[in-house]
């Protein structure tokens, strides 16, 4: 890659503001496309992103833009940081220009009508990209700050992989390698409908030791339902798994644990959504996972109970009081447990 040659952050949210933070201190060139001109106008007048990052000043390099075919244009490398309900809409009309480049989805969410994931949005966009998944225990605010933070790119195109490498490396975050595409993003998707669980649970003031359980439990679940998708079990115990998982689970800071925070206050999914002003893709995430979980036959019981709650008029208390009935399983699915 020239020096010169900028690199494209499609999305103007938090996560995708703070990954063009990271490549303009690293000495990028970046091209930020947004759809609305006025955030676009708004951002490079202020030198911050208002809307999604107040306070947090944006450093020379980054120019913000919303003409989308020149940024792709310019741009070899494409991090894409759109909603996962918006990525399909806004990359299908300018799919010729994706021929050949490098397509690296930094979305946690799975598109509803197709179970699909956003990298193989991505694919059956431009099933000439070349394509890679950013995902990992990354609170945007918490990037952009410089708060020592490390993520996982994923893709068996091991050049794709070094050169995000090269780009996003810096003196606070830093970018692991994997060829579990697949594991590394369902790890992404899957860990946000259990930080609503964790959120609801620490706003009704349960224990410690509730906690812990929701989490370990829910990282086994996410785990049996990946595997029978085609996933490598071995991913979750990293950075994508279980270290997403428990940043997201244990955060405040968290879109996700917010939504069910305000869920244990009282409030209803769609005033808890519409307090946060942010897409959370947990939300969208459960219905769809319910679902196919039921589909595939996989024992997924938080999920359902989280379904339940949100969807069906139980309150949390009765959702735990039935997992607390249930009758016990081996703790690890993929250990041995003869006799049992």
């Amino acid at each position: 890659m020239t020096e010169l040659q900028p690199i494209a952050v499609l999305g103007g949210g938090s996560f995708g503001t703070a990954l063009a933070i990271l490549l303009a201190e690293n000495g990028q060139r970046v091209l930020q496309w947004m759809r609305d001109p006025e955030q676009a106008e708004q951002m490079r007048l202020s030198g911050e992103n208002p809307r999604y990052l107040k306070g947090v000043r944006l450093p020379p390099g980054i120019e913000p833009t919303s003409n989308l075919e020149e940024t792709l244009g310019q741009a070899e490398l494409i991090l894409v940081a759109l909603p996962s309900s918006a990525l399909r809409d806004a990359l299908q009309p300018v799919a010729a220009q994706l021929v050949g480049k490098m397509l690296v989805s930094t979305t946690k969410g799975i598109e509803p009508r197709t179970f699909k994931l956003m990298s193989q949005i991505l694919e059956e966009i431009a099933p000439a990209a070349r394509i890679g998944v950013l995902s990992g225990p990354n609170l945007a605010r918490e990037v952009a700050e410089h708060a020592l933070t490390a993520t996982v790119i994923a893709s068996e195109d091991v050049a794709l992989c070094r050169c995000v490498q090269q780009a996003l490396h810096g003196r606070t975050f830093r970018v692991y390698a994997s060829a579990d595409r697949f594991g590394v993003e369902l790890g992404g998707a899957l860990k946000n409908v259990y930080a609503i669980m964790s959120g609801m649970a620490a706003a009704l003031g349960m224990g410690e030791n509730t906690k812990s359980m929701l989490i370990t439990r829910a990282l086994a679940e996410m785990t049996r339902f990946a595997v029978r998708m085609g996933a490598n079990p071995m991913t979750f115990l990293g950075l994508a798994g279980v270290g997403d998982l428990i940043v997201t689970c244990s955060s405040p800071k968290s879109r996700n644990y917010q939504v069910g925070f305000a869920l244990g206050e009282g409030l209803a999914l769609d005033e808890a959504v519409a307090r946060l002003g942010e897409v959370a893709e947990g939300v969208n995430t459960l219905r769809v996972l319910k679902a196919r979980a039921e589909e595939l036959g996989v024992y997924m019981p938080l999920v359902a109970g989280l379904h339940a709650i949100l969807f069906e008029g139980r309150t949390l208390e009765q959702v735990i009081e039935l997992l607390m009935r249930g009758e016990p399983k081996t703790d690890v699915d993929f250990i041995p447990t003869a006799g049992f």
